[in-house]
């Protein structure tokens, strides 16, 4: 069996300064961060440029998907690496593989190597993603834990709203290699910090990597995905090819699960879901996952296609959501570690998420762009009540031994949701879109949203007036569809977040000893930093 003995690595009752060493990892950690999410927003900005000079417009779609198939698929396999051979070891490997498909994705000569690449990347990305969290759980115990992890959800607000617009000036003045190659300089740096600085326990493993465990798993992961993002675009819903992957996936995860039950070091421990507060905080952020994609994919294309922003500023105009989310997110997190107290943001933030996409749902063609951004701010004070309390709630609820699991899986749950969220609230606008063009402008509204549901700014400058007036209230019908389904979606997470156990976070006090979801035998987290 896996050697599960850790070094306590912060007094959790000094409540004291944090060594500056701590710090540069912390920067680290947050660089590590900025890489894994700004990618993705940076490349949407150069697709265009790209596709100019590499051709194959036609596999597109893939150097987005093969990103996040990878990422997704090896995001449960970083985790359980990370608690059998060593945090430190396993997650410098990742920032590794991630700089290598940098480079390589820099030099791509054809659409072919990119996508290849890309999935490079993804696998290296999946690993920073968990390693961040997880070795934040090493370091800082749970009742300090909420701050940092809401610094994290601070990175991922700001590469949100500016990776376009990063994107955007890299390929304007340096061309698109760049998007790729300035994650060099910035990923040596975390590599250089966290060499340096970090030292947490070694360990080292008797037991075998679970082989057929993972390739489950990864097949049904990748069997979700592909369904996701190729239902009702590449494919119809109903078509033999989606049916294909959707009995893939679900043989695959089925016999993932028993096979589980049976291996000797499986890569999901499935004992971490009797805690009742892990499984909870699971499908919360599955929720969140579903829902804040989903709002940030069609809330820019509201904006231009109805309030006629650009595509820049459609970016700009999600700064209430972001900022709020980050904001939110921050308070949370110090409220968090004052009163080791924090069952009121799930339930306060389910709340304020299902108002404000309520809210979304209302905006039509009249809607002012301070109406949509105070709705929008409404959603966002919600998600940044939910986005790292899952991950710390998760991480107090399973032993030391379980952390780079705990965190790999609630990882895994978001981005499923995310999968899902853009996939069925894409296919509700999409068919919304193309009903109410069909009513409104007959055959020619048909014709217009024959290709795609979702034109661009050249597309609908071109357009008679009478077919674009006809566009505005499809699309206004199309996010009213979408945003009151992520509505009824959120009241699934407002009934989990009422059903959380407030277990005391470590550091805060001494714990029930009959309290059933308290991680059995976990010392508190001391710095050796």
């Amino acid at each position: 069996m896996a050697d599960t003995t850790e070094t306590p690595a912060v007094d959790a009752d000094t409540g004291g300064k944090k060594p500056k060493s701590v710090r540069v990892v912390l920067l680290a950690l947050m660089i590590a961060m900025m890489l894994a999410m700004l990618d993705n927003m940076i490349i949407g900005t150069a697709m265009p440029t790209i596709v100019g000079e590499l051709g194959g417009l036609e596999h597109l779609s893939w150097v987005v998907t093969s990103y996040t198939l990878a990422t997704a698929a090896s995001t449960p396999l970083w985790g359980k690496l990370g608690d059998m051979y060593g945090r430190k070891g396993t997650f410098m490997t990742s920032i590794v593989l991630f700089l290598i498909g940098s480079a390589l994705s820099g030099m791509a000569q054809n659409m072919g190597e990119l996508i290849g690449f890309r999935a490079v990347q993804g696998l290296g990305a999946g690993g920073l993603m968990v390693g961040v969290m997880a070795i934040i759980g090493d370091l800082i115990p749970p009742r300090e834990r909420g701050k940092y992890q809401g610094l994290m959800a601070g990175v991922m607000a700001l590469a949100m709203i500016g990776g376009p617009l990063v994107g955007g000036t890299i390929t304007d003045n340096w061309g698109w290699r760049w998007a790729f190659y300035i994650n060099l300089p910035l990923g040596v740096v975390a590599l250089a910090a966290v060499s340096v600085v970090l030292h947490l326990p070694k360990k080292r493993s008797e037991a075998r990597i679970d082989y057929l465990g993972a390739a489950l798993l990864t097949i049904g992961i990748t069997a979700i995905v592909l369904v996701t993002t190729w239902g009702g675009t590449e494919y119809a819903w109903s078509s033999a090819r989606i049916m294909e992957l959707i009995g893939i996936g679900v043989a695959a995860l089925v016999g993932f699960v028993f096979w589980q039950t049976k291996a000797a070091e499986p890569v999901l421990p499935l004992h971490i879901f009797r805690s009742r507060n892990f499984t909870l905080m699971s499908v919360i952020g599955f929720v969140t996952g579903f829902v804040m994609f989903g709002a940030t994919l069609f809330l820019p294309f509201y904006q231009q296609a109805v309030q006629g922003a650009s595509a820049t500023n459609s970016g700009l105009l999600l700064l209430p959501m972001l900022g709020a989310m980050l904001v939110t997110s921050m308070v949370a997190g110090r409220v968090t570690t004052s009163s080791g107290k924090y069952k009121v943001f799930p339930v306060l933030g389910s709340v304020l998420m299902i108002v404000g996409l309520y809210l979304l749902s209302t905006m039509d063609t009249g809607t002012s762009r301070f109406t949509s951004g105070v709705f929008m701010a409404v959603v966002g004070f919600g998600m940044g009540c939910l986005m790292q309390i899952t991950m710390l709630v998760a991480q107090n609820s399973v032993e030391m031994k379980d952390m780079g699991v705990a965190s790999s899986s609630t990882t895994l749950f978001r981005t499923l949701g995310s999968s899902f969220g853009v996939a069925i609230m894409g296919a509700l606008f999409n068919s919304r879109v193309q009903d109410v063009m069909a009513e409104r402008a007959g055959a020619l509204g048909s014709k217009v949203t024959e290709q795609s549901a979702q034109l661009d700014q050249a597309s609908l400058a071109k357009l008679p007036a009478a077919a674009r007036e006809a566009y505005q209230h499809a699309v206004s019908a199309g996010t009213h569809s979408a945003f009151l389904l992520g509505a009824v979606v959120a009241v699934v997470a407002l009934a989990a977040a009422v059903f959380v156990k407030e277990v005391p976070l470590k550091g805060a006090g001494p714990k029930e000893k009959d309290e059933p979801d308290a991680p059995a035998a976990q010392p508190p987290v001391a710095e050796t930093v």
